[in-house]
């Protein structure tokens, strides 16, 4: 029952360390070390929509179908982890993996799974997004700042005496509400809700049956309640509805007004993930924190995690978050997930299914420059978060080795580098590993070292694991301090506290780490869907004080950039109650920013950088005032993605027990290039091909709109009509895209764009096109 309790120096670690885990861990996706009696584990088994209303009822049907393979009730009763009851029917159990393939052959039973594990993945990022508080024109005051909104949140829980959760001036609960706020650990639930969180539960039955014994709190630093102790799920919270927090930085920097997009709006946590082995989400468990939301009345659900690539089939099924997210969106619920932390590799963009929102990592206009003055008194600026007051000057040196000898990069350091002691470091980063480099500026510290240059490809700065001074400098900037060191017999530097800078020339990018597209299971649907700041985000954390209700941090990952578009899409849905989830989402991904405000383009890190395409940002940065007013939306609806399932082969009584009526797919196979996507992928165009759209238009009942298409030559895009005319009887009309390719060779992607515009809005779509000449040898 201990309190969280440390001193200033664990402080200043933990609000760095949690960076390098939201960059590399990010939620993977793997089977569990079993602790526990091999033979038996746990599995999910899925039956698809209700049946019935009764939930009383359908426990019972649940616990007679188990008994019926088991042998008894009483073992059913020992053996059952979960009954999914709201939102769908299934449940989760300890068996054999003989018991489970014979309960899969019952009547009613769509699939049986193996229980699987997950890893998780302000105040200058809301005004950066047009989204100030002081203006009364934008959406957060049209939207009312999110009132009456409930956004729920799947993650590590949270710490509910934080001022950013204060319900100050925030409306009543909203009457539908159907949560509770459960006690635990630390965690009395009559005195940690008010009217910003509303509702807490936590979910880890499905973890402790695999693991085979009680999950030890003590031991994992963690509580049995939905309290916060990693600082996740307080942090994506705090971002997607916090309340105002004035004067709130780290140590000084970042100094301003900390809020959430929404902070009108409610939240409700559910935490799923858990602290062992660093950090874990149970597939059961994140199943059941759906089933529950869905029936607690949520509008939004952010989710920051995400699966590990390889990615499992649509078909496969495997995985809770398409299947959890289907029913809440089949609800009205809009699902708001991570695209992942694995960039800037290609193909390993994740939470592909199309009815997700799946949300990319940018940078935002801010930036930490740190003066870096060397001996011969040229100053050099480069990137930090050292903070104080006080300059740190030393002896300044460079690991030289004989050229018969590997170099000594930033990686290989060691705390037996005695020549460190008292000497200021310059090194150079061999591969973009954050927790390398966090343990050889461990190193660099254990070893008696006062601080250490960071010389790295990357254009932008990542904050590293200890409140000691570590600056980051380009390739260049350090080969010309390593000039330095050459030239003279006793090089010296002095550093300096690093402060804040914000506008140009800062740029926006889309982060190093954020996962890219094309999907690897589904190319021909674009993934990601838009990009939002998930870099540097300065947002609450659990404190190391108990008397302390304010606590913050910087962290990056696309965990980040999730609760940014979460707060969006509240705040949308308060302007909009009636908009449909696909509604929303296509607002959001028609109206991204492909530019800089200023009119410069949009690059995406990586080695090299280049110009940023929808595989990086989707329809582009989000835009949430312009998102306000899309003039038409791509609409869908269950039918819609009822197509999606048949084009991907799904077979008739799958789709039937996710949806309320039958469904008997055409015999000829539909194209999945027809679903109707605010975006259109090819990934192998072959022959002249026509595609259908349907637009729905939100804007003036009389408008009239004309399309414009940008592509790269020898891509030809043809649309008709090209104009489209509505009225007050004309709400919705369909046109088709004739994409043809003059290419002769199997290629890479071009890209272009679809725009429909009536002289006001402007609706852009993103296009990718891949040309397959006969047979692809790729």
């Amino acid at each position: 029952m201990g309190f969280l309790l440390h001193d200033q120096k664990n402080t200043m670690i933990m609000s760095f360390v949690l960076v390098p885990l939201l960059l590399i861990l990010n939620m993977h996706y793997y089977m569990l070390p079993a602790l526990a009696d091999s033979k038996r584990n746990v599995y999910i088994v899925y039956m698809g929509k209700r049946q019935h209303l009764d939930v009383e009822l359908l426990t019972r049907t649940h616990h007679d179908m188990l008994v019926t393979v088991l042998g008894s009730e009483e073992t059913s009763e020992d053996s059952i982890v979960y009954s999914y009851k709201h939102g769908f029917s299934g449940f989760a159990a300890k068996m054999t993996k003989a018991q489970a393939l014979k309960l899969s052959k019952l009547p009613g039973v769509i699939h049986v799974t193996r229980n699987r594990f997950y890893k998780v993945q302000t105040t200058r990022s809301w005004d950066y997004l047009g989204l100030s508080s002081t203006s009364l024109s934008n959406l957060l005051n049209k939207s009312k700042m999110g009132n009456g909104v409930i956004i729920g949140l799947l993650d590590t829980g949270i710490w509910p005496e934080l001022e950013v959760f204060n319900d100050e001036n925030l409306g009543p609960i909203p009457s539908r509400w159907r949560g509770v706020c459960e006690s635990g650990q630390h965690f009395d639930g009559a005195k940690a809700c008010n009217r910003k969180l509303i509702g807490a539960r936590y979910f880890i039955s499905g973890l402790e049956a695999e693991y085979g014994q009680p999950y030890n709190t003590s031991e994992n630093d963690d509580y049995m309640s939905p309290r916060d102790s990693s600082g996740h799920g307080t942090h994506t919270s705090s971002i997607a509805g916090g309340s105002f927090v004035a004067n709130a930085s780290y140590d000084g920097l970042g100094l301003g007004t900390v809020r959430g997009g929404a902070p009108g709006a409610h939240l409700a946590m559910y935490k799923v993930c858990w602290r062992l082995y660093g950090g874990v989400c149970a597939d059961a468990d994140v199943l059941k924190a759906f089933d529950e939301a869905i029936n607690d009345g949520v509008d939004v659900l952010s989710v920051s995690l995400a699966a590990d690539i390889p990615l499992y089939s649509e078909v496969d099924h495997r995985g809770s978050i398409p299947i959890g997210s289907f029913h809440a969106v089949a609800k009205g619920i809009t699902v708001v997930c991570a695209a992942g932390n694995a960039g800037p590799r290609a193909e390993t963009v994740q939470n592909t299914a199309p009815w997700i929102l799946t949300v990319a990592a940018s940078t935002v206009d801010r930036s930490f420059p740190t003066p870096i003055t060397l001996g011969n008194n040229q100053t050099i600026i480069g990137q930090a978060m050292f903070t104080g007051e006080d300059t740190v000057s030393a002896a300044l040196v460079y690991p030289e080795v004989s050229d018969l000898m590997p170099p000594r990069n930033c990686e290989s350091l060691s705390s037996n580098d005695d020549w460190m002691a008292g000497k200021i470091v310059l090194c150079f980063a061999s591969d973009y590993n954050q927790s390398l480099l966090n343990d050889a500026i461990l190193s660099v510290k254990a070893a008696g070292g006062l601080g250490v240059i960071v010389s790295r490809s990357s254009s932008n700065y990542y904050p590293y694991a200890m409140n000691f001074p570590c600056l980051q400098v380009t390739y260049e900037t350090g080969t010309q301090i390593l000039y330095y060191i050459r030239s003279t017999s006793n090089p010296q530097v002095r550093l300096s506290p690093s402060r804040t800078h914000i506008g140009k020339p800062v740029s926006t990018n889309v982060a190093y780490f954020s996962s890219r597209g094309p999907s690897s299971n589904v190319p021909a649907i674009l993934k990601p869907d838009i990009a939002a700041p998930g870099v540097q985000i300065l947002a609450a954390i659990p404190p190391f004080d108990e008397t302390t209700t304010g606590a913050f941090a910087f962290l990056s990952g696309t965990s980040m950039a999730t609760p940014h578009v979460s707060g969006i899409v509240a705040l949308l849905k308060s302007l909009y109650p009636d908009w449909s989830p696909a509604a929303i989402k296509s607002a959001i991904i028609t109206t991204g920013l492909t530019s800089h405000q200023s009119g410069g383009p949009i690059f995406a890190e990586g080695e090299p950088p280049k110009l940023a395409d929808p595989f990086d940002f989707g329809g582009g940065i989000v835009n949430p005032n312009s998102a306000a007013d899309p003039g038409l939306v791509y609409d869908m609806n269950t039918e819609n993605y009822v197509h999606y399932l048949c084009a991907m082969g799904y077979n008739n009584s799958d789709i039937f027990q996710l949806t309320e009526h039958p469904v008997v797919c055409p015999s000829k196979q539909p194209s999945i290039l027809d679903v109707n996507l605010p975006s259109i992928t090819i990934p192998n165009l072959k022959k002249t091909t026509i595609l259908t759209r349907t637009v729905t238009n939100v804007g003036p009942v009389n408008s009239k709109y004309k399309a414009s298409v940008e592509f790269a030559s020898g891509i030809n895009v043809a649309v008709r009509p090209e104009t489209l005319i509505f009225s007050s009887r004309t709400k919705a009309i369909s046109f088709s895209v004739m994409i043809s390719s003059a290419h002769n060779v199997n290629a890479g992607y071009y890209f272009g764009s679809l725009t429909w515009t009536d002289g006001v809005h402007v609706v852009r779509s993103p296009i990718s096109v891949r040309t397959e000449v006969g047979e692809s040898f790729f």
